[in-house]
């Protein structure tokens, strides 16, 4: 299961029946989970945390410190889920302690070809950041979101969950729950419709988040007046408190 070629530190912990390829270094204070796939050419550096079921593919490097000019070697880590696809040339950064001290990858997630994820980001389950997709440091990505390909998001950004972004998006403020943006800088264009139609939303949910689309976004109204609106005529509606939740939670202010 592991190449003769493949160099591993002896520091290192790897489950029986993890896949290694040929040429693939695992340095120390590395973890790697049963089920594991680990294709030719990969580099993973410790501290790093990898549970069961992922794939690896070639040429990627996992684990490996941040550019950051503030980072000093500190020891910090990066933990990854259970049955995650990370594609060709992935690049993955430890965090730093002037955040979480922490990189953290959720369950379930396709990582696709050359796409970056920086030092103290978060990435939730089920979510797809397809190639070339690139996410600055602390940026927090939440479950079920898709980020098209040549999509940037700035540093600290929160992208909420269910949403959606347009190929070559470029992302300076927060994504809230369930909406689809696009453009360079990204501009809120409707609720993500046919994701939550595909994941098994009902009719009734979908017609409410586009009621509060129209209302936080098409009426006119400043932000903290929306959002009176919405806890007023639509709070009932778990789907939209959650995306009311996220607008709520946002720092930076939001794609509007």
């Amino acid at each position: 299961m592991i190449h003769e070629s493949a160099i591993i530190d002896p520091k290192a912990k790897v489950a029986d029946n993890v896949t290694i390829g040929p040429w693939s270094l695992i340095g120390p204070e590395v973890e790697i989970g049963a089920g594991t796939i680990i294709e030719s050419h990969v580099v993973i550096k410790g501290p790093t945390r990898i549970g069961e079921n992922n794939h690896i593919y070639q040429f990627s490097t996992v684990g490996e410190a941040t550019p950051d000019l503030k980072y000093r070697d500190e020891p910090t880590r990066l933990v990854i889920g259970d049955n995650n696809i990370i594609r060709e040339n992935v690049t993955i950064h430890r965090g730093t302690v002037q955040d979480r001290s922490e990189t953290t990858i959720g369950n379930h997630n396709l990582i696709m070809a050359y796409v970056h994820i920086g030092h103290d980001s978060i990435l939730g389950d089920h979510t797809i950041l397809v190639n070339n997709t690139a996410l600055a440091g602390h940026v927090r990505v939440g479950d079920w979101a898709i980020l098209s390909g040549y999509t940037l998001v700035h540093q600290f950004c929160k992208i909420g969950e269910h949403s959606f972004s347009g190929m070559g998006t470029a992302i300076g403020k927060d994504v809230p729950a369930y909406v689809t943006v696009s453009g360079a800088p990204a501009e809120a264009k409707t609720i993500n419709i046919e994701g939550l139609r595909r994941r098994g939303f009902s009719s009734e949910a979908i017609s409410q988040l586009r009621r509060a689309f129209k209302i936080l976004y098409r009426q006119g109204l400043t932000l903290e007046l929306a959002l009176q609106r919405l806890e007023t005529m639509l709070r009932d509606t778990p789907e939209v408190q959650v995306l009311i939740d996220s607008v709520r939670a946002s720092e930076r202010g939001i794609v509007r």
